[in-house]
């Protein structure tokens, strides 16, 4: 049996197939995230994977159904699974935000599903690195989302030449829309074709610009500027104090496809422009509002970081950290009638932290050694008579070869180097 078009196997390393996935690399990716997310203030949380369809349709509309992995369940509800985050972060904040303080700053690795055309790039499930911040209007904090996006990307060992992030402004294209007499009812279809500038041709973008009233010259004129509004100075001169102007680029061509942004936005790019977006977000001030029923009326403003993406990009750029598994230490077991103390240490060393592993049954010494350098063991373990009765455990570092003897009170001190080793 296949597994369905559009999904992954994550495999352990070495990964067996050409195209499985390294469990490794994703949680390397994960804990990078994470640790990245900790040293910003922002806490994880997390929501169920299956939610109701309405959830989504009250922010985007019926249209966006058949993009939805949605059924009925045996309850007689509609439910889709997730195609994204921001949604499930609405309705928590709405339930919720009265018991935590303001600002919110959260963030979540979800698994989102999206029924769509396979590409390069895109498949219909991923993870995705979600950070929003809740009750802030500041622009502060949009700077500050943009600088973890930055360090989240210098974290995987991007450097300036490697990513650009893009920053713009939906109120600077609301208030050109306007300005030229465009009508509210179609400030949205406007927004959608200055989104898709880049992959329309030309002559299509100015017909579809001309039933508006709207020249592409001018729209081409706008985007050359490159002049910050306001808010977009604040938000760069955040930056600058961070020490990250640098990353980041006004670019008005950048203008999120979805309907509920509300001022600046901005998307992550390589720098060679090989790849789809690596990352994308923004403000969306009146969404809490819409999605809780007036309950809350909070401004926000987040991104998300795709995994795949991402892991294309790393890829390319030789940026893939060595992902062999590694145990602390593996015990080889020739005199079986020392299995049970062995067993005993094993448990021992486990419980102090260590990983650690042992052949299961009996096998031939080669064999048994073959195994630990196939798990990447640092350290063999042999347990052996010692010259006054007790039992001691001959110890080998398997890269420099060193070797020695020691009472089972030392292994846990060998083991974290903090006794030197000796040759024997």
């Amino acid at each position: 049996m296949e597994r369905l078009p559009g999904f992954r196997d994550f495999y352990p390393e070495p990964v067996p197939l050409s195209d499985g996935w390294s469990m490794e690399l994703r949680q390397h990716l994960f804990d990078g995230w994470r640790a990245v997310a900790r040293r910003y203030g922002f806490r994880e949380y997390d929501g169920p994977p299956l939610e109701t369809l309405e959830l989504y349709t009250a922010k985007s509309g019926d249209e966006i159904v058949h993009q939805l992995y949605h059924f009925d369940d045996k309850g007689g509800r509609a439910v889709s699974l997730r195609p994204e985050m921001t949604p499930t972060l609405a309705r928590l904040v709405a339930a919720s935000e009265r018991h935590y303080k303001k600002p919110i700053k959260w963030y979540a690795i979800p698994q989102l599903f999206r029924y769509e055309r396979q590409q390069k790039g895109r498949l219909r499930e991923h993870f995705q690195f979600n950070a929003d911040i809740v009750g802030e209007p500041d622009p502060a904090a949009d700077a500050e989302l943009i600088a973890l996006l930055i360090d989240l990307l210098r974290g995987c060992g991007l450097a300036a030449d490697d990513f650009r992030v893009r920053l713009s402004s939906r109120n600077a294209w609301r208030d050109f829309f306007r300005q030229r007499g465009g009508q509210p009812e179609r400030e949205y279809d406007f927004y959608q074709i200055v989104d898709k500038l880049e992959r329309t041709s030309p002559e299509e973008s100015a017909r579809q610009l001309d039933s508006l009233g709207i020249s592409f010259g001018e729209i081409q004129d706008f985007i050359r500027s490159a002049q910050p509004t306001d808010e977009l100075s604040r938000i760069l001169d955040g930056l600058e104090a961070h020490g990250l102007r640098g990353f980041v680029q006004i670019d008005y061509a950048i203008v999120r496809g979805l309907a509920y942004y509300t001022g600046p936005v901005f998307e992550a790019f390589d720098g060679k422009g090989r790849f789809r977006a690596i990352a994308g977000g923004g403000r969306y001030d009146h969404l809490l509002r819409l999605m809780s029923g007036g309950r809350a009326d909070l401004p926000a403003a987040g991104f998300g970081l795709g995994d795949v993406v991402l892991t294309e990009l790393l890829r390319e750029r030789q940026l893939v950290p060595p992902l062999r598994p590694a145990l602390d230490a593996f015990f080889l077991i020739e005199d079986q009638a020392l299995r049970p103390a062995t067993l005993r240490m094993v448990h021992d060393l486990r419980a102090a932290g260590f990983s650690v592993d042992y052949p299961l049954s009996q096998a031939k010494s080669d064999k048994q050694f073959k195994r630990a350098l196939e798990l990447g063991a640092i350290h063999t373990l042999r347990l052996e008579p010692g010259s006054a009765g007790a039992v001691v455990a001959r110890v080998k570092h398997l890269a420099s070869r060193a070797e020695r003897i020691a009472p089972a009170a030392e292994i846990a001190a060998i083991l974290r180097g903090a006794l030197p080793s000796s040759t024997g």
